[in-house]
């Protein structure tokens, strides 16, 4: 069997604030078709690293490419490389004016030429995959959060995205919810053959989703492991620090 190609590369990446560095030197990739988790603890630049990823935030050095093509942000290429992605925020970012249909509907409004007919089936169709069939008339402040985070997660599949991004998207969820959440990821990856990047400290997801787990040190600012958690935490010659991380400290 051969192996996955590559689909985002990371080269050399530093991200700062200012004079702040908050990772120096990152090199790592994505495989077509994994679940990749970004992990690590509280202040190491889980959120920044999306960020960085999805053109959000521009890096101090290092390079991004989306297959062979280089990702810059406010280059020509920057909005064609954009377009192969799907977003969900911590919060949901949905629209508190807009239905939930509403929101779903929005990028397909924006961005492509169907009319309102096939608009909203497409709609009805995402929030069936979402299981939030017949919801659609629904206000955000109207859903739980657990729903919330679904009806984002149906925008964000909205345009059939080539790659998923969700940063912390187990936040604020009750244990019971996070696992229909994590369920939910890997159908949609393996429904719609998309690339997943997910950023979370939650153990119970990492092990649950994760193909590879990247983990960024705050200390040293680099990455210390990129490597399938289970495999981590059954190898002791992986990094202890993220084999303790891993473990909740027992080693």
């Amino acid at each position: 069997m051969t192996e996955a190609q590559d689909i985002i590369t990371v080269k050399d990446l530093t991200m700062a604030y200012g004079e702040y560095v908050v990772m120096k030197n990152l090199n790592f990739s994505v495989r077509r078709g994994e679940v990749k988790v970004i992990m690590g603890g509280s202040g190491c630049g889980k959120s920044t690293l999306l960020k960085h990823l999805i053109g959000l935030v521009q890096s101090r050095s290092g390079q991004i490419f989306y297959g062979d093509q280089l990702f810059e942000p406010d280059g020509k290429s920057g909005e064609r490389i954009r377009r192969r992605f799907g977003v969900l925020y911590q919060s949901g970012a949905l629209w508190s004016s807009m239905s939930v249909a509403e929101n779903v509907a929005l990028p397909l409004e924006e961005y492509t030429r169907l009319g309102a007919a096939e608009i909203r089936e497409i709609v009805e169709f995402k929030l069936s995959l979402v299981g939030l069939a017949g919801f659609g008339h629904r206000y955000p402040s109207e859903l739980s959060g657990g729903m919330r985070k679904r009806a984002g997660l149906a925008r964000a599949i909205a345009l059939d995205p080539e790659i998923l991004f969700f940063d912390e998207p187990s936040a604020g969820l009750d244990p019971l919810s996070s696992r229909r959440l994590d369920d939910l990821i890997l159908e949609l990856r393996d429904a719609l053959g998309a690339t997943v990047v997910v950023v979370t400290h939650e153990l119970a997801s990492i092990f649950a989703i994760a193909d590879r787990a990247l983990f960024l040190d705050v200390e040293s600012k680099t990455a210390l492991c990129d490597a399938n958690p289970s495999d981590v935490v059954n190898d002791p010659s992986f990094n202890k620090k993220v084999r303790e991380f891993l473990k909740r400290g027992e080693v």
